[in-house]
């Protein structure tokens, strides 16, 4: 099992925690919402728990509690810039449809 980043996520993300100045990593998760049943959450982990798996890639933590675990196996983490819009992409294989708007998938 494994979540990875990009250099140029794992870049994003420590730049952000620098300029915070706390946090452990990066926490990933999922919620139930939109069109198509899922949707990514992503935000700071300034700890870990007894059910979370943790990641480093490109020297950058990413946590995950592990009930989501199964959702986000083998997702590569990118951040993207498109002309003025900048964001994280998620490249997950188990995604199976994803919703219009691009805002929920289903596994």
């Amino acid at each position: 099992m494994a979540i990875t980043l990009t250099e140029s996520a794992a870049e994003r993300v420590a730049s952000h925690l620098e300029k915070r100045g706390h946090g452990i990593g990066l926490r990933l998760g999922i919620k139930r919402t939109g069109c198509s049943g899922w949707a990514y959450v992503i935000d700071y982990a300034d700890e870990s728990g007894d059910d979370d798996v943790i990641f480093e890639d490109h020297g950058v933590k990413v946590v995950v509690d592990r009930e989501h675990l199964s959702y986000l196996d083998g997702t590569e983490l990118d951040y993207v810039r498109e002309g003025i819009n900048e964001a994280f992409k998620f490249r997950n294989p188990n995604v199976k449809d994803e919703c219009g708007c691009g805002e929920s998938f289903t596994v």
